[in-house]
């Protein structure tokens, strides 16, 4: 499912530049989490994490500020910032990562497609900060590992 050379080499790219990571997701539950525990001395590098499914627990855990989560179901790319400075915060480490979206289409909601905002932040900086696209044809666990791949590609690509 994960690519696990670009695990190890974003594990690597981290563990020579004495940097940690801490992780704060929703659409992806806890998978990232996961996954940075399965790479070569995860324990150099990888602080831990949250998983803030709802807009309740983001504003509690993360301090996102619940009027703005209420008006975008917790969605946009001003919150996946904050989500990645709180846990930042939170777990002590030079690195916050952080996403917020939808892994399969909310056709109740109007949300026809996959989509979520991550962000990457540095010591308050932010690395990155996008809109990545999954693939509404495929099932949710599909769309998460989609999603995980792209934030290895970018963590590559910022950190190299």
């Amino acid at each position: 499912m994960i690519d696990q050379k670009k695990l190890n080499q974003s594990a690597e790219l981290m563990t020579s530049k004495k940097l940690t990571i801490a992780v704060a997701e929703s659409c992806t539950s806890g998978l990232i989490q996961n996954v940075f525990s399965q790479a070569e001395d995860a324990m150099a590098f990888f602080q831990g994490g949250i998983t803030a499914y709802n807009a309740g627990q983001k504003a509690k855990q993360l301090n996102i500020n619940p009027i703005h989560a209420e008006n975008c179901n917790s969605v946009s790319k001003e919150i996946s910032e904050k989500m990645a400075l709180e846990v930042s915060k939170r777990f002590n480490s030079e690195l916050g990562l952080a996403i917020t979206g939808y892994a399969q289409p909310v056709p109740e909601q109007g949300i026809e497609d996959c989509f979520a905002f991550v962000s990457l932040i540095r010591s308050s900086e932010i690395m990155f900060s996008k809109r990545i696209k999954g693939d509404p044809k495929k099932k949710l666990v599909e769309n998460q590992y989609i999603f995980i791949e792209k934030i290895l590609d970018e963590i590559i690509k910022v950190l190299k």
